[in-house]
């Protein structure tokens, strides 16, 4: 796999998960618990698997890449 996602990208993903996670984990006065909150944690699981392992496979599908120079190709 070829990264695809840059640094920028890459923390915005981050910063996402975190805050679903913070939403789907902890109580809150956002999202009643239950189902809802089920249904956070596993959303709040793609943009953090993606971040982290810097690959989308969206972006590979439309041939779009974040990286600029910050990728190196193996």
């Amino acid at each position: 796999m070829q990264k695809n996602v840059g640094i920028v990208d890459m923390l915005i993903r981050l910063l996402i998960a975190a805050a679903l996670g913070y939403i789907g984990y902890l109580p809150n006065p956002v999202v009643s618990p239950g189902t809802s909150q089920n249904i956070i944690k596993v959303v709040a699981f793609l943009p953090l698997l993606t971040g982290l392992s810097r690959f989308c496979p969206l972006y590979r599908l439309i041939g779009l890449s974040t990286c600029g120079g910050s990728c190196k190709t193996k």
